[in-house]
């Protein structure tokens, strides 16, 4: 389907980016799924891991450590508990983000609380290889 529809991406700290897009992958908690134009009106609870967005034919990447998105046909907007761009999650960063997660899974008193301390913990680590 030819097209693009309008997409935002917040945080609790900001407008992390707001921009008409081709696709979105994105990590629902249900598993895996790409917004298309016109795509059926949705509301998705998001895991944490990394949602790509292409616009013009270019990929960013950027993790968000779990959220909702909101689809209908002419718009996705992502709620976002933490958004960072791929490409700021190295050196510090990266280890920041590492330690939060392992202490969030040691503090974890639930099954649902490990499941999303676990999740966030791999996807942060497949970062590490791109150091």
């Amino acid at each position: 389907m030819a097209g693009t529809f309008k997409f935002e991406l917040v945080s609790p700290e900001r407008m992390v980016m707001s921009a008409d897009a081709d696709q979105v992958i994105l990590a629902a908690a249900a598993g895996q799924m790409t917004v298309l134009p016109g795509h059926a009106p949705v509301v998705a609870a998001l895991q944490p891991g990394v949602i790509e967005i292409t616009t013009a034919g270019k990929v960013r990447r950027v993790f968000v450590g779990g959220g909702f998105a909101e689809i209908d046909p002419e718009r996705l907007t992502v709620l976002a508990e933490k958004a960072i761009d791929a490409g700021d999650l190295k050196g510090s960063v990266l280890d920041g983000e590492l330690r939060a997660a392992e202490d969030a899974l040691a503090a974890a008193a639930t099954d649902d609380a490990r499941w999303v301390a676990t999740t966030a913990l791999d996807a942060l680590r497949g970062f590490q290889g791109a150091r």
